[in-house]
């Protein structure tokens, strides 16, 4: 016995509204799942993302007599037009001792650019042993036309590598970063400019 028009009618809406429903519920849940997919990918060096930690924190790691080759890279958006490299292209460091390496950028434009710069290191299994105490990512970057700044990055590797299963045969690790434009930041510094000139503007011709 087949069913009616109407009853089918009404049976695939209930269907189609469901099917909705489970949609939105799955975006729901996406959204709110991204501080913890973050936080799982801090915690686990997933995806070669690193560790960060406080100066208090890195005073108290033993340094180790084993070493780490470590390889820097920068990049930057296609649609951005800055000029960022690293002064150094490699370094040779003590497991859990403190190092410095240093990035420039210089903005080639001119307009004033608000970027962000994302990293990660490779290979994803020193994600979690690789751990920054200050860094310029962890912040917006303003420039000037034509303004051209140093970026430090003070890190360690924890001597805990050479335990790991993973982690074990690692013999280098290389640090990369890529800067893209806050647009909407770097716009509402425009207009925040804008503004001011014109005021400066209207203050000259009251003279």
């Amino acid at each position: 016995m087949h069913a009616a028009p109407a009853e089918l009618s009404q049976r695939n809406r209930r269907v189609g509204l469901y099917a909705l429903l489970a949609a939105l519920a799955m975006l729901g849940l996406g959204y709110a799942s991204v501080p913890l997919y973050r936080l799982f990918c801090q915690v686990t060096g997933f995806q070669g993302t690193t560790q960060r930690v406080s100066a208090a924190q890195a005073a108290s790691v033993k340094v180790a007599a084993a070493t780490m080759s470590i390889r820097f890279d920068g990049n930057t958006d296609r649609d951005l037009p800055w000029e960022f490299k690293p002064q150094q292209v490699t370094q040779t460091v003590r497991l859990g001792e403190r190092n410095l390496a240093i990035f420039t950028a210089k903005n080639l434009s001119n307009r004033p650019i608000v970027g962000r710069a994302s990293y990660n290191v490779s290979p994803d299994d020193a994600g979690k042993f690789f751990n920054k105490v200050q860094c310029f990512c962890f912040t917006e970057q303003t420039l000037e036309p034509g303004q051209e700044v140093r970026m430090p990055v003070i890190y360690f590797v924890d001597p805990s590598i050479t335990k790991d299963e993973d982690g074990k045969d690692i013999r280098q690790i290389t640090l990369s970063y890529t800067f893209h434009e806050d647009k909407d930041a770097s716009a509402d510094l425009a207009a925040k400019a804008k503004v001011a000139s014109k005021g400066l503007d209207r203050a000259g011709n009251a003279r």
